[in-house]
């Protein structure tokens, strides 16, 4: 069945969050604070382990600077934060909505699993590498959720445009992500891990929306230098 792996992926993530959502109600704000400051350390282990994988620097660095451009006049993060304040409304007294949702999408859809098992889907494999990103990203929800509240649910939505989509253009796709766009890729998406990573912990809050950009403008970069 096309996009299997992605609903499976999703089902996971769902699952996950609800499991959380019930766990987090024994938490104590201290026992919250502590979970915040190791999930932070975590994710960026994690960031750190996909940005040290980059093998051109200066592609990283022009991805996000023009990325970042391009973000900042779209203004990504002002419709972030428009769109987190709408679902804050709607569910209050539930967490953090926004912080989960951004975190939870970044952390679900940055990686060479989600490419690459989108990629398997898409050209007909059994899609193995989806199942094994839907046991870690299941997992991953339930400590989310338990912290940032019940807005890490609504992250299945660019999980399924993301994944979705390239699942469902997965021949041309492959053409496209040729091994070192998704080097550069993960490296990008790797730093905004990071930058989240600094958010969970509390040191600063950044504006990792406007930044988006810069993973698809790799893309452009690596292929515009003939590194593809």
């Amino acid at each position: 069945m096309l996009l299997q792996g992605t609903f499976v992926n999703i089902g996971a993530v769902i699952a996950g969050c609800l499991i959380g959502r019930l766990a987090g109600r024994y938490l104590s704000t201290r026992m919250r604070q502590t979970l915040m400051i190791g999930l932070g350390l975590a994710v960026l282990l994690i960031g750190l382990q996909l940005a040290l994988q980059s093998k051109q620097l200066m592609i990283v660095i022009g991805g996000l600077i023009f990325g970042g451009l391009i973000g900042e006049m779209i203004g990504i993060e002002k419709r972030l934060e428009e769109f987190g304040e709408r679902l804050q409304k709607r569910f209050s007294g539930m967490g953090k909505v926004a912080e989960g949702f951004v975190t939870a999408s970044l952390l679900y859809c940055v990686g060479a699993m989600a490419i690459m098992g989108a990629l398997q889907d898409g050209l007909g494999g059994p899609p193995t590498i989806l199942y094994a990103k839907a046991a870690l990203d299941g997992v991953a929800s339930i400590a989310l959720t338990s912290t940032l509240g019940i807005g890490v649910i609504f992250s299945v939505i660019p999980l399924l445009l993301y994944q979705g989509g390239i699942t469902l253009v997965a021949e041309l796709a492959e053409t496209i992500l040729t091994e070192p766009v998704i080097t550069e890729m993960n490296a990008v998406g790797g730093l905004l891990i990071v930058a989240i990573a600094i958010d969970l912990m509390g040191i600063k809050r950044l504006p990792v929306g406007n930044l988006l950009p810069a993973v698809f403008v790799v893309v452009a970069l690596v292929w515009g230098f003939g590194m593809a």
